[in-house]
């Protein structure tokens, strides 16, 4: 149980910023219908079918090792989340939040759109069983770095107490980053993916 203490701690003073959870899962849901309204724009449809494109072809269709796309992912979404964490250092830092917030649930409802508009019956597979259920596991954690850099953001003094509570924080949404990515790995091997492809 004392292991889970500092888990409970953390997520604990992420749920203490109620308004900002309520916002950003707004600012999420809005972004997303905003990516599905607007995926005919010619230059935002090329886009979006490039992604779609490349996530189908490096991630899920692919003879690539699937320990390879799991170091790719993880890096990928560490990377995201230690940015919105630190951005709570500073106040000005937290203009990025919702530009990364944003960014992704746009990209996000464009690319349900496309993988049910254009590759039909395999793009609601990929979609409904793969895609969404894991961007939405990210996210969660991403909401919840937000939340934490809104919580220390004008409190924030650079000295060690404060330091070691960012990188507490930081450890902890990071294994939560592995679990997931565990999680979407081994979903590959279930749907996409051989057993002989792991490595």
């Amino acid at each position: 149980m004392r292991l889970l203490l500092p888990v409970k701690e953390c997520f604990g003073r992420a749920l203490e910023k109620k308004i900002v959870l309520i916002i950003y899962t707004v600012l999420f849901l809005a972004g997303t219908i905003l990516g599905i309204v607007f995926i005919k724009t010619p230059a935002i449809y090329d886009y979006h079918l490039n992604r779609c494109e490349s996530f189908i072809g490096s991630v899920c269709f692919t003879d690539r090792s699937v320990f390879l796309i799991f170091l790719e992912r993880i890096a990928e979404h560490t990377l995201i989340m230690a940015l919105l964490l630190v951005a709570g250092i500073h106040p000005v830092g937290l203009v990025i939040t919702p530009i990364v917030i944003v960014f992704r649930s746009y990209t996000f409802g464009g690319s349900l759109a496309i993988f049910f508009s254009v590759y039909r019956m395999t793009g609601a597979l990929i979609a409904i069983a793969f895609y969404f259920p894991v961007h939405i596991m990210f996210d969660c954690i991403f909401l919840a770095a937000v939340s934490l850099s809104f919580s220390r953001a004008f409190c924030f003094h650079f000295g060690k107490k404060d330091f070691r509570l960012l990188f507490k924080d930081f450890a902890i949404l990071l294994i939560f980053t592995a679990i997931v990515c565990v999680a979407e790995t081994i979903l590959l091997l279930i749907l996409f993916h051989s057993v002989g492809n792991i490595l």
